[in-house]
C-alpha cells in the first residue's frame, strides 16, 4: 500500500511539472509513466527483500530449525504495509510451518490469510477443517487447492482421502477421476482410484513424507522424524 501511494505521489508530481510547460491533457501520459516507473521500481525492491527472507528461511528449514525459519518469515511481515501480496505470501509460509509443527489453531490464522495460489498451504487449511469435521469448508478449501495445484497428484489424493474418511466415498472417487483426467500419466492417482473402485484402502504411503506432513495419519517407523515443508511450485 505504501509503495502504491508513493507511486501515485510521483505520478502527480510529474503531472504538475509537465503542466508548467504543456496543457493538462498533454501531461496525463507523462504522469502515468512516472507512476508506472515508480511502482515497478518500488515493487521490485520490496519483492527482492521478500526473496532474500525466503532464502534465509529455507536455509533454516534445511538445517531443521523451523522456529528460526518462523522468526525469519515473521520479520518480513512489516513489508506487507509497503507492497500488495507480500502479506499473503509470508502468511502462507508461516502457516505451513506451524501446521507441520502440529500447532493447528495457530496455523489456521495464517493459512486463512495466505496466498490462494500456494495450493499446499490451502490443502493444509482444508485438512484443518477436516479435523474439525467442517466438511463444507474442507471441500471449499480443497477446491481452491486443486484449482492451482491441478498437476500435483498428491493434492488430489489428499482431497479424496479426506472425503473417504468423512464417509463420502462416491465424492472421493469423483475427485480421483478428475485428478486422473488432468494427470493421465500419474500412476499413484490411478492406483488410488482403482483401490476405491475395488473397495480397498487408498495407498497414501507411496507419497512418503509429503503425505505425512498433513498429519492425517502417523508416519510409519521407517520414515522416522523426516519432515518436509512445502513451498509453492
Amino acid at each position: 500500500m505504501i509503495n502504491f501511494l508513493i507511486s501515485i505521489a510521483v505520478g502527480l508530481v510529474v503531472f504538475v511539472v509537465f503542466q508548467v510547460f504543456f496543457s493538462w491533457y498533454a501531461s496525463i501520459l507523462p504522469g502515468l509513466i512516472g507512476f508506472a516507473i515508480a511502482w515497478v521500481v518500488l515493487a521490485q525492491r520490496s519483492m527482492k527483500k521478500v526473496a532474500e527472507i525466503s532464502e534465509r528461511a529455507q536455509r533454516e528449514l534445511q538445517s531443521q530449525r523451523p522456529d528460526r525459519a518462523l522468526e525469519t518469515f515473521r520479520s518480513g511481515l512489516p513489508l506487507a504495509k509497503r507492497q500488495f501480496l507480500v502479506g499473503p505470501l509470508l502468511h502462507a509460509n508461516i502457516g505451513m510451518i506451524l501446521y507441520v509443527q502440529k500447532k493447528f489453531d495457530e496455523a489456521k490464522e495464517h493459512l486463512e490469510k495466505g496466498y490462494p495460489r500456494n495450493y499446499v498451504s490451502r490443502a493444509m487449511l482444508a485438512c484443518y477443517f477436516f479435523k474439525k469435521r467442517d466438511y463444507d469448508r474442507m471441500e471449499k478449501e480443497f477446491e481452491t487447492a486443486v484449482k492451482y495445484g491441478k498437476k500435483d497428484g498428491l493434492i488430489w489424493s489428499v482431497y479424496a482421502y479426506c472425503l473417504l474418511q468423512s464417509g463420502q466415498k462416491e465424492k472421493a472417487m469423483q475427485v480421483l477421476g478428475r485428478g486422473v483426467e488432468r494427470n493421465p500419466s500419474d500412476e499413484r492417482l490411478k492406483a488410488n482410484l482403482l483401490a476405491l473402485q475395488n473397495n480397498k484402502r487408498m495407498k497414501m504411503r507411496a507419497y512418503g513424507p509429503q503425505f505425512y506432513q498433513f498429519h492425517l495419519e502417523p508416519p510409519p517407523p521407517d520414515l522416522g522424524g523426516r519432515r518436509v515443508v512445502w513451498q509453492r511450485r
